[in-house]
């Protein structure tokens, strides 16, 4: 009983299949039927649209054969235009053998009246020639005339501004003897004042050939000191050539960046500084003119200027008051001739336009003699005269 119902449910399942699958398969056909109904639709209008080309193209034919018809008539007309005129060609042709029998005629006899008319230009153009020649000669000549006139105008002229300016001049020479008369006596008086004046400039310039030597002797000494101290010196202590300066290096005297003088370099200094004074002291003609000793300090560019100068300032006061408790400065009575200054890098020394740092760092000890500046000028003064 249960084996039967499912049979019977199998075979209905079956025939909905079937039947699902047939009217897809009706649908599919109807779509294609569809799909040519349209493409048929399509095809006509194609084919109608493309029968009225034809047409139009058959009526524009029909025109063009009427065209070619109308043309076919008008080229018969022209054929018989065209024997027309190549008859007429023909008579014209005839008229013009004729004609070129006539030129060759003429021609002829142009070329005997050409010959004649060649002899006769030649025969015009040698007596051109002899004209033109001659009308060369007429020119030269001309010209020839006109410059000698010109010349002996211009020396007419010149002879006639010579004779004026011997005029002038005589009338001035005799102005001139007279002037000459007046000018001997003066002369007389002037040569009379000139010896007595001579008289007065060769005393004047025996006083001042004589100052000269004075100041000369007097600008001098520092010439001398230098030249005492390198003498007396040696080769011991560093002295400048052109200032006898004596030069003391900061590295021995003052560690990097310091102002304190250091313990071990003051025995030196003071060895150094005594030669040095003892030697301006000790000459007389010396002492009389020593105005100042000057103390120093230098530095290297490194650094500003006023970190510098505030620096050289400290060394050069620090070696001055280490200098003015020596016994030798009080025994000598030099304290008011002791000077401290400070340059920064203002003095640098430079080697080959370079600076050389290590030189640049150092203490000067100098000395300045009285009035220095002013018989210095006074010296390129009376030298320049």
């Amino acid at each position: 009983m249960f084996n039967h119902n499912s049979k019977n449910q199998e075979s209905s399942n079956f025939w909905i299949s079937y039947a699902d699958l047939m009217s897809g398969l009706l649908f599919v056909f109807i779509l294609l039927i569809g799909s040519i109904m349209v493409k048929s639709s399509t095809l006509r209008n194609i084919l109608k649209d493309k029968e009225s080309i034809l047409n139009q193209q058959e009526e524009v034919l029909d025109e063009q054969s009427d065209d070619l018809i109308d043309l076919s008539q008008n080229i018969a007309v022209k054929n018989d235009e065209i024997s027309k005129l190549r008859n007429l060609l023909a008579k014209r042709e005839s008229s013009l053998e004729a004609t070129n029998r006539d030129s060759i005629i003429s021609k002829e006899s142009l070329k005997l009246r050409s010959d004649e008319i060649n002899r006769l230009n030649q025969l015009l153009l040698a007596q051109n020639t002899k004209i033109d020649k001659y009308s060369n000669h007429i020119l030269i000549l001309q010209n020839l005339t006109q410059e000698q006139n010109s010349t002996i105008n211009s020396k007419e002229s010149k002879l006639d501004e010579y004779k004026n300016k011997v005029l002038l001049l005589s009338n001035s020479l005799t102005e001139q003897k007279e002037s000459l008369k007046l000018n001997e006596d003066k002369l007389l008086k002037l040569a009379q004042a000139l010896d007595s004046k001579e008289t007065r400039y060769d005393k004047l310039l025996e006083t001042l050939q004589a100052q000269k030597a004075k100041i000369k002797s007097l600008t001098g000494i520092k010439l001398k000191v230098i030249a005492e101290l390198k003498s007396s010196l040696g080769n011991k202590i560093n002295i400048d050539k052109k200032s006898g300066s004596l030069r003391l290096a900061s590295n021995i005297l003052f560690d990097k960046g310091s102002a304190q003088l250091k313990d071990e370099a003051k025995s030196e200094l003071r060895k150094n500084f005594i030669k040095y004074a003892d030697t301006l002291i000790s000459n007389p003609n010396i002492k009389e003119h020593l105005d100042k000793i000057i103390i120093e300090g230098h530095t290297d560019s490194d650094g500003s200027y006023l970190y510098n100068l505030d620096l050289s300032q400290k060394r050069a006061f620090a070696v001055m008051h280490y200098l003015l408790t020596l016994d030798y400065i009080k025994r000598h009575n030099i304290k008011e001739k002791l000077v401290a200054s400070g340059r920064s890098y203002l003095d640098s020394i430079k080697v080959n336009g370079v600076e050389d740092k290590e030189a640049s760092r150092r203490i000067e000890v100098k000395f300045r003699l009285k009035n220095e500046d002013a018989m210095y000028e006074i010296e390129r003064i009376l030298d320049a005269n």
